[in-house]
C-alpha cells in the first residue's frame, strides 16, 4: 500500500513558511507534524489534518489554514490550531496528492509559489 502523498503543510506561525512536500502520511507521521493527536476534517476531494488537541493546548491559531478552508466552503471557527497537513481525498476513506486546485489557491492566497 503506498502511503507517500504530496502534502500542503501549512504552519501556524507566519515566519514559518508554507510549503509541498511529498510526506510518508501514516499515523505516526501526521502526528508529528501536527506535534500530537490528529483529527481529520474532510472536504470534497481532500481533507486537512490537525492537532486534536489545539484548543486544549492554546496552540497559535493558524490563520492561514483558517483563510484556505474558508476561502473553500470550511469554517474552522477558531478549532484551526497549531500545523494543517492537506492530502487529497481517494473517494474511498483513503490519502492521495494533495488537489492541485487546492494549492493553486493557496498560491493565490497567500502570494508565493508553492511547487514541489
Amino acid at each position: 500500500m503506498n502511503t507517500m502523498f504530496t502534502a500542503l503543510i501549512i504552519p501556524a506561525r507566519i515566519a514559518e513558511p508554507v510549503r509541498i512536500e511529498p510526506i510518508e502520511a501514516t499515523l505516526k507521521n501526521l502526528q508529528e507534524l501536527v506535534d500530537g493527536d490528529i483529527e481529520s476534517i474532510t472536504r470534497g476531494d481532500w481533507h486537512v489534518y490537525l492537532n486534536a488537541e489545539g484548543m486544549i493546548r492554546n496552540l497559535p491559531s493558524n490563520l492561514r489554514a483558517a483563510q484556505l478552508t474558508y476561502d473553500r466552503g470550511l469554517d474552522l471557527a477558531g478549532a484551526g490550531r497549531g500545523c494543517a497537513v492537506f492530502l487529497g481525498n481517494d473517494g474511498r476513506s483513503g490519502e492521495s496528492d494533495v488537489p492541485a486546485h487546492l494549492v493553486r489557491r493557496a498560491e493565490e492566497l497567500f502570494g508565493m509559489p508553492l511547487a514541489a
